[in-house]
């Protein structure tokens, strides 16, 4: 299975922040599964920590490489795909994420209720 954390279910992962749910923390954990993230979610999460609304780490890729979470990168149908999604969810990196998510049919961890409005698999961080 191919997970696709969102920003919230990968800052609780790093942390080992027990927030997150026992199933989500499972299926990341298990070694059958292909755990991305996006670009999108990447840079939301600098741009975050840029500004100081959040803690991250500050060497965010480094640490993905150590934990073994491959990034996403965004192609030019994804950009397009994310476009076109029905405006259910308007944060542009979610919206990133969703496409990729579609195209890859992956699955998507995540805690936030408005991506179960569009045709993708979640799994409840």
């Amino acid at each position: 299975m191919i997970l696709i954390l969102d920003a919230h279910a990968l800052l609780w992962w790093l942390g080992d922040d027990q927030t997150l749910d026992r199933a989500a923390r499972a299926s990341i954990a298990d070694p059958a599964n292909d755990v991305l993230v996006s670009a999108a979610t990447v840079w939301e999460l600098e741009i975050k920590r840029a500004l100081g609304k959040l803690e991250a780490p500050p060497d965010l890729l480094h640490v993905l490489d150590v934990e073994e979470i491959d990034c996403l990168p965004i192609l030019g149908e994804d950009a397009v795909h994310a476009a076109g999604l029905p405006m259910h969810h308007r944060d542009p990196f979610d919206r990133m994420m969703l496409a990729q998510a579609l195209r890859l049919d992956a699955v998507v961890v995540s805690r936030d209720a408005a991506l179960d409005a569009y045709d993708v698999a979640v799994l409840r961080a």
